[in-house]
């Protein structure tokens, strides 16, 4: 997952999205990122990327369970989901 462009930026998400709060200020509606979440367009501006792009990129994260997903409104909102990433962490320490 990481050898790649794609992998090194998803690592550079997961990175973002460990302090949301220092790297995404909170938006029009005042609502915390570390609370709530970081939405693909957020995450697409800092990136410098596409909407789509950066949907694509938390959708394979999600999918692979390492994020949690939290709609609000007509909007996902993205966070890290900790213990899942500390059992993927255990699990490659390990060996399999």
């Amino acid at each position: 997952m990481t050898g790649t462009p794609s992998g090194r930026i998803r690592m550079t998400i997961l990175a973002w999205l460990k302090d949301p709060a220092a790297h995404f200020p909170a938006g029009r509606c005042h609502r915390d990122p570390a609370e709530t979440g970081v939405t693909a367009r957020a995450l697409a501006a800092k990136l410098g990327v596409p909407r789509r792009t950066a949907a694509a990129h938390l959708d394979f994260l999600a999918r692979l369970g390492l994020l949690r997903t939290r709609r609000i409104r007509c909007r996902t909102h993205y966070r890290r989901d900790e213990a899942r990433i500390a059992e993927v962490i255990r699990v490659f320490e390990t060996g399999w």
